[in-house]
């Protein structure tokens, strides 16, 4: 009991330091594993056992016989399933084409690549130096996402190392799985038949069971035929049997299922895919910090004497240095990715979750087994895992400003609220060349904003899943413009720090309008403006206009028309660089006006003395 406690609450003591020095969670809880593991055997026990002993061993220990591996295996495909809910096909769009070469040529380049090294470094056998090859071809989202949080990086930059990493998980297990069956199928004539045989039993039911049974766990919610308490857990159950069911026909072939069926669902309409997905991230977080602790506190001291010499640091400089970027430069050929920006993606790919997972799970399995050089396995994917989390968690800011892809401005735009005044804006802003992302809790908003061709999310701002979004990373100015005082207020309290850096606006309240006075520092566009006036000059002339300013003291004589004409609020300062600037309520003094600055507003058009020109309309319905 004390054993099972304290893993636990290891694990979360180790997920709250991964959250506050923004590291990756694998590194702390890896590192707690080897503590009360191995090196609490060798140094720190006075009889030479484990503080904590995943495995019975006679006299003490978690799990008997088998029951380590299978708790492995259905933890894993828990995390995948999570993984899977992720992927909304809709979020490739200029980085398709690289993402596909990525978790193809890339793949094909890291498995031939470091089996060559493995089997000349480490005298490995072929099956061996292959079955490590295949471990250490996935990236991962939850190591990635850490690293890259704080990283100002270009959307394209950022999309490709989030997608490669969730796509390539499950094609990393694949490959593992496909070289498992060569080595644990008899020899002889039928040798290579018999795993091709295997494989594709295991790419069929894999995704004919995720599938069918994603489209029928989709019907059954949107049916209601489970009750909403028991909704969470019954999908839990459902994938699950799905895991154990698809195993039974095709053994492995559950990974692959667990995935298509997160897929599936994940892009499907279902309202009821958000709670889903709150339920299964904190099932996975839950779940990865009990998991890594245990495979870690597995492994036994001569496992890692084993790599404990200089063979293991070339092999590690192979794997990272050479054949990452080879597989990164052969897969973005011909993109429009820069030199920079492949160079930055290149040194970027900390392995995590499932390579270290079912490297313990196949690992152990063949060494059990007593087939030569299988001891190797777990130890040294482990070595990569935790070489290249620990690298990139330290370097990856700084390499980013060498190569010269770190954003030094962040001009990207986050709308709180979705509404049609917010499609508006965002419409004219995306039209002028910057990035914006709205966010809603009303899924009718965000598809019409999606109609658009605008980027927008539904989340809940009471949530944290905006802080992990790493194509936010270009997000410098926010803007709250909901009809809701308080969740206003909140927005900026909450992410001006991290999405708000260049400016946070909100729009002023009634009281606040009312009070000539009190005139926040956050107030957006007008102090004469609250939410229902925008909505109404909005409604009434549903477009943003653009009038010429000659200079200072006519753009000040503008801004008083706007302050006493209901019909009419100023929104943006466009500069003769063509550089758009949110006014502020509390500061609505321009500097420097040059000959061809123009003041940016909703409402009807109008002309004033020494105005001719009919201003350009940009309209949204």
């Amino acid at each position: 009991m004390l054993e099972l406690a304290g893993i636990i609450i290891l694990g979360i003591l180790a997920q709250w330091v991964a959250w506050k020095f923004k590291i990756p969670a694998i590194l702390p809880l890896i590192l707690i594993g080897l503590l009360v593991g191995p090196i609490a055997a060798e140094f720190l026990s006075e009889d030479g056992t484990k503080w904590i002993e995943p495995i019975w061993n006679g006299e003490e220990g978690l799990f008997p016989g088998e029951s380590l591996f299978y708790f492995v295996s259905l933890a894993i495909s828990i995390i995948l399933f999570e993984g899977g809910l992720t992927l909304k096909t809709s979020e490739i769009k200029n980085v398709g084409p690289v993402i596909t070469k990525l978790i193809t040529i890339g793949s094909l380049v890291t498995f031939f690549g470091a089996a060559v090294a493995a089997h000349y470094i480490f005298y490995l056998s072929w099956e061996m130096a292959f079955l490590f090859s295949g471990l250490i071809i996935v990236t991962g989202p939850t190591v990635i996402t850490p690293i890259l949080r704080n990283i100002p990086l270009k959307k394209d930059v950022s999309a490709v190392l989030k997608w490669e990493g969730i796509l390539i998980d499950p094609i990393g297990a694949l490959v593992a799985v496909l070289v498992f069956e060569f080595i644990t199928v008899e020899g002889g004539g039928e040798f290579t038949k018999t795993a091709f045989i295997e494989f594709g039993k295991i790419v069929l039911f894999g995704f004919t069971f995720g599938f069918t049974f994603a489209h029928a766990l989709n019907f059954i919610i949107n049916k209601k035929w489970v009750p909403h308490y028991l909704l969470n857990v019954f999908a839990l159950a459902a994938v699950l049997g799905v895991f154990v069911l698809a195993d039974t026909f095709a053994h492995e072939s559950g990974l692959l299922a667990v995935v298509v069926m997160g897929m599936v669902l994940g892009n499907s309409n279902s309202p009821y895919l958000k709670e889903l997905l709150y339920f299964k991230e904190s099932l996975s977080v839950l779940l990865i910090s009990i998991l890594f602790i245990l495979l870690a506190a597995n492994i036994n001291m001569s496992d890692l004497y084993l790599i404990y010499n200089w063979n293991t640091a070339v092999l590690f400089a192979v794997v990272v240095f050479v054949i990452r970027p080879i597989g990164v430069f052969l897969s973005t050929r011909g993109s429009t990715l820069k030199i920079n920006e492949k160079l930055f993606i290149s040194w970027v790919g900390p392995r995590g979750i499932v390579a270290a997972g079912i490297a313990s799970l196949f690992g152990l399995k063949l060494a059990k087994e007593g087939v030569p050089g299988a001891e190797y396995i777990t130890p040294l994917v482990f070595m990569i895992v935790l070489g290249t989390v620990l690298l990139n968690a330290t370097t990856a800011r700084l390499f980013a400003k060498l190569v010269g892809v770190f954003l030094t401005k962040s001009d990207g735009i986050l709308i709180i609220g979705a509404a049609r005044v917010s499609r508006l804006l965002g419409h004219y802003l995306e039209s002028h060349g910057r990035h914006v992302v709205l966010i809603d809790s009303n899924q009718n908003n965000i598809n019409k904003a999606k109609e658009l061709g605008l980027e927008a999310i539904s989340t809940n701002i009471y949530s944290d899943s905006l802080m992990d979004n790493i194509e936010l990373n270009d997000v410098g100015y926010l803007m709250a413009l909901t009809g809701n005082t308080e969740i206003n207020k909140y927005a900026i309290n909450k992410f001006s720090k991290e999405f708000g850096e260049n400016g946070s606006f909100r729009l002023v309240t009634q009281e606040e309008m009312n009070d000539g006075t009190n005139n926040p520092k956050e107030g957006l566009f007008s102090h004469t403006d609250d939410y229902n006036n925008l909505v109404t000059v909005a409604k009434n002339f549903p477009s943003i206009q653009e009038i010429d300013i000659e200079n200072k003291e006519h753009y000040k004589s503008l801004i008083e028309i706007t302050n006493t004409n209901k019909n009419i609020i100023p929104l943006f300062f466009k500069d003769d660089d063509g550089e758009l600037h949110i006014i502020s309520s509390y500061n609505t003094e321009i500097e420097d006006i040059g000959e061809h600055c123009q003041l940016v507003y909703l409402g009807k058009p109008f002309d004033v003395e020494n105005v001719s020109l009919i201003p350009e309309k940009v309209g949204v319905s």
